[in-house]
């Protein structure tokens, strides 16, 4: 029952969030499937440090695939740090590195926060135009 009530509060907070949220929501699930992996490594559960990984190479992907690298200043740029961020991740995966897993949540971590704020700045000037 609980399962079912917190998957349609989650569906419906996704179906009207804005393309800002939505990416935001993105970011902030990568950070926590890193860090889900970190803590897995840490504690030998190689199962469920692969599954984390996985997760969070396809949410990698998924912003590579939908980045406009045109659109925006920085955006060969950002295209590239995804690059490297995927390769890093799979790299981790096949080692089972730790330190190369805490390289990666730093990255994540850093790009969640950016783009937080970004989203946070637009919002705020959004409403003073308004």
């Amino acid at each position: 029952m609980m399962t079912s009530a917190r998957a349609t509060y989650l569906d419906a907070s996704i179906a009207t969030a804005s393309p800002t949220r939505l990416l935001v929501m993105l970011y902030e699930r990568l950070v926590l499937d890193v860090q889900r992996a970190l803590d897995a490594q840490r504690n030998q559960n190689i199962g469920e440090t692969h599954r984390q990984l996985t997760h969070a190479q396809d949410i990698v992907m998924e912003l590579h695939s939908s980045l406009r690298p045109e659109g925006f200043k920085g955006g060969r740029e950002l295209g590239s740090l995804y690059g490297y961020l995927h390769r890093q991740l799979v790299l981790a995966n096949v080692r089972k590195d730790a330190d190369l897993i805490a390289e990666c949540l730093q990255i994540v971590t850093e790009l969640c926060d950016t783009w937080r704020q970004a989203a946070l700045e637009s919002a705020g000037a959004l409403a003073k135009g308004a």
